[in-house]
């Protein structure tokens, strides 16, 4: 699957692509932003873990930055011979390890006084995330699951991030300066995964630059009219939920409804730990409790607490049947699907 990109819906349009197989898949790149390609759909229980890549599409005209660089963290379950398992087993007695563009713990060098683009992503199975750069002031956030925001700072200098997800943040390098260790929170521990380091190059200016304009506008609405919204509610627990291989669209859509319209979608997790839900083709907005406004920014993956509901709302863009995907935050959970169908 595409997040971010308007990919077809694997198992809903897109058969499945056997061993050695080749299929080409047309993408419609209608919005720049921070991207992911997560071949991991069918990976549950496999002799060895699939990996997520990393793409970008570029604003035009370009955003500037002085370094625009990737952050993409996966992580590992790793048996005492060092062979890895893929998600949806047992991970018994295997070490977790966590990796940042494929190395453990790196060093990334960059100047003084640089504006850089760090492109925040949880390339991780199962687990919710918070990434924090210690020891820096400001880290304001860009972007959220692809889409814009206006610019605000993030809590703690920290971003929460679901599998999946990405939030593209803007850090100011201060002058020369002790290593920054970038500090991974599952839930579990605080560990550093890398550091950002003060090059010894010139500083690339003398003061500290203004804070950031917004990223330019992805198209999205500037509001949504939730009056005479079709309105639904999808359990998180229950029989019709299936397994990626026994999926098929004979099942009934969790929902459907014609182009154009505005959808309030309430997401009830009835199990008794975290869930995570992805929504394939369409962006949409967290409301409030009460349905009188939402956060200022769009997401497509969203984690939700034992025993909470939440409410999304989103305009159907696209035409087509797309895949509802929701899984639990522990290792050995299995990934489960419905679909929706836009007329």
């Amino acid at each position: 699957s595409g997040r971010g990109l308007a990919l077809p819906t694997p198992l809903a349009v897109q058969a499945p692509v056997g061993p050695g197989g080749r299929a080409t898949m047309p993408a419609r790149l209608a919005r720049a932003g921070t991207g992911l390609l997560d071949l991991r759909l069918l990976a549950d229980g496999a002799t060895a873990p699939i990996r997520p890549l990393a793409l970008i599409v570029d604003e035009a005209p370009a955003a500037s930055f002085d370094r625009d660089e990737v952050f993409l963290v996966e992580d590992f379950r790793l048996k005492a011979d060092g062979t890895a398992i893929a998600p949806g087993l047992d991970p018994g007695e295997t070490e977790l390890l966590y990796t940042v563009n494929g190395q453990f713990q790196p060093e990334l060098a960059l100047p003084a006084q640089a504006r850089v683009r760090l492109r925040f992503i949880n390339g991780c199975h199962r687990a919710v995330i918070a990434l924090q750069i210690a020891e820096l002031g400001a880290v304001r956030v860009l972007a959220i699951d692809s889409q814009p925001a206006e610019p605000f700072l993030a809590r703690n200098g920290a971003v929460v991030l679901p599998p999946g997800g990405r939030t593209d943040v803007v850090i100011d390098m201060p002058p020369a300066k002790a290593p920054l260790p970038v500090l991974l929170h599952d839930g579990s521990a605080a560990r550093p995964v890398a550091r950002l380091l003060v090059s010894t190059e010139p500083p690339l200016r003398a003061t500290a630059l203004p804070p950031p304009a917004p990223l330019p506008a992805s198209g999205l609405p500037d509001q949504l009219d939730l009056r005479a919204a079709i309105r639904a509610e999808l359990a998180l627990d229950g029989p019709d939920w299936r397994l990626p291989a026994q999926f098929a669209t004979t099942m009934a859509p969790a929902f459907q409804a014609k182009a154009g319209r505005v959808i309030v979608l309430a997401l009830a997790n009835k199990t008794a730990g975290t869930a995570v839900v992805h929504l394939h083709g369409q962006p949409f907005l967290l409301l409030d409790r009460l349905d009188d406004g939402w956060k200022p920014y769009w997401l497509d993956t969203l984690a939700l607490e034992a025993g909470q509901t939440q409410r999304i709302a989103f305009l159907a863009e696209q035409s087509g049947r797309f895949l509802i995907e929701s899984m639990a935050t522990n290792w050995a959970a299995p990934r489960r699907l419905r679909w929706y169908e836009i007329r």
